[in-house]
């Protein structure tokens, strides 16, 4: 469910990137090519990007369908920004929350989405709700299993991880917080699809956990991660699953991420029965 898209690097429209491509995320709203879960993201859509000196994103958010919006394509050719992520939405669960719960949501210079779904929502996050500060839970756009995803990935992002080393690089700590979320999510429900997508503006960190994750390192400059290839440029690469990425302008760098159900220990034997 979901399909989104980040981008770092020279500037560009953003209907160069969202509109234009023959399976740009515009069209992948009605017609997914590698969509595992769902077949059409019609429940709101949204773009933040990062204007020129400023390093507070803007967003354009719609409860509708991105087809339904009739400026958005003169938007998209117009608006030019070096970073930007996007997302077309297929909602969990139907709500009241409108475009609060269109991603990318937004919190200081950090734009967010989560392509997925958290199974059993929401009982089962429920044992997490008490971690959060309140300002993180009282300041949730919408009551959805992305915006509580978001809440557990902000406080981490804002209070930082005291085990790890000082000295660590922004990516680093953001590739931590989503590595981090991710796990204790995943530990609380199992079977949870988690593709998160993060950018500061500069850099993009993203997880690839239960559906689809690709990037392209473009030949003229710039990094795209996506849920899935805008074009059939040779040069996409697919992220494997549980998988973790931290991309610039020009690198990308994997790590592997460990299902906490593999350090379960195996399930006792069951006794046999005597023969008869």
């Amino acid at each position: 469910m979901c399909r989104h898209l980040a981008y770092v690097g020279p500037e560009e429209p953003l209907g160069t990137l969202l509109v234009e491509p023959p399976h740009a995320l515009y069209r992948q709203s009605w017609a997914p090519r590698r969509q595992r879960h769902g077949t059409v993201n019609a429940d709101g859509f949204g773009v933040g990007w990062y204007a020129d000196g400023d390093p507070v994103p803007a967003r354009y958010r719609r409860a509708g369908p991105i087809w339904a919006d009739l400026s958005f394509a003169d938007l998209a050719r117009v608006v030019r920004s070096t970073a930007l992520l996007a997302a077309v939405r297929d909602a969990t669960l139907s709500g009241a929350d409108a475009e609060a719960a269109a991603a990318p949501f937004a919190a200081g210079p950090w734009l967010f989405s989560h392509n997925g779904a958290v199974k059993g929502w929401p009982d089962s996050l429920a044992p997490l709700v008490p971690t959060l500060p309140a300002v993180d839970l009282l300041s949730m756009e919408a009551r959805n299993d992305s915006a509580l995803v978001w809440a557990l990935v902000l406080a981490r992002l804002r209070g930082g991880d005291t085990s790890e080393p000082q000295g660590r690089s922004a990516i680093q700590d953001e590739g931590q917080a989503l590595a981090d979320t991710v796990l204790e999510v995943a530990e609380a429900a199992p079977g949870s699809r988690l593709n998160l997508l993060l950018t500061n503006g500069e850099t993009i960190t993203a997880t690839a956990w239960g559906d689809t994750l690709w990037y392209l390192v473009r030949p003229g400059g710039g990094t795209v991660v996506a849920s899935e290839p805008y074009d059939d440029d040779p040069h996409w690469q697919e992220v494997p699953d549980r998988t973790l990425l931290a991309a610039s302008g020009t690198d990308v760098l994997l790590t592997p991420l460990k299902d906490p159900s593999d350090a379960l220990p195996p399930a006792p034997a069951r006794p046999r029965e005597p023969s008869t």
